[in-house]
């Protein structure tokens, strides 16, 4: 059934909220960097050299659909206001500096979501000449979210599991 018939049939725009992360899922350094941010967190996106299938999806996490901004993510434009980098694709030698940059001018504590295949291990694009690595390789990463592109519901949990909420 389309999204549109959906609406039509049962009068609900969104989706119900899925479970609430297990507690443990994130490491405990990790997980009290996180407690830190108070149940919100300013994300600040970067396509370190990706396809765009992986900011698709994150459009639609942040869509009206998945809401994730009901859960205290919310996008910013400068990292200088980001608690949370959001990193997608292997990072190309064009970005690496970039990269480098954008994480160390966000106020401490800072993390680092690795969002999709390619930034977890290069994906397609292993071997390429112009990729540096994945996004691991480039700066530390906290939380992983594999899949080409990851569902919005993968996106919504790694963020609700960074807010607590």
């Amino acid at each position: 059934m389309s999204l549109l018939r959906k609406i039509r049939a049962t009068g609900k725009v969104a989706e119900p909220a899925p479970p609430r992360p297990p507690a443990d899922a994130l490491p405990p350094s990790v997980r009290e960097r996180a407690r830190e941010l108070g149940g919100s967190a300013q994300v600040r996106c970067v396509d370190a050299g990706s396809c765009n299938g992986c900011e698709i999806e994150i459009a639609n996490a942040f869509g009206p659909v998945y809401d994730v901004e009901r859960y205290g993510a919310r996008l910013v434009a400068s990292p200088r206001h980001a608690d949370v980098a959001l990193v997608t694709g292997p990072v190309t030698r064009n970005m690496a500096d970039a990269l480098r940059g954008t994480v160390a001018a966000m106020p401490q504590p800072a993390l680092v979501v690795a969002l999709g295949d390619c930034a977890l291990n290069q994906g397609e694009f292993a071997g390429a000449y112009g990729v540096e690595g994945a996004v691991g390789d480039v700066v530390p990463v906290d939380v992983h979210v594999p899949g080409c592109p990851p569902r919005p519901e993968d996106i919504v949990t790694a963020l609700r599991t960074v807010t607590g909420r």
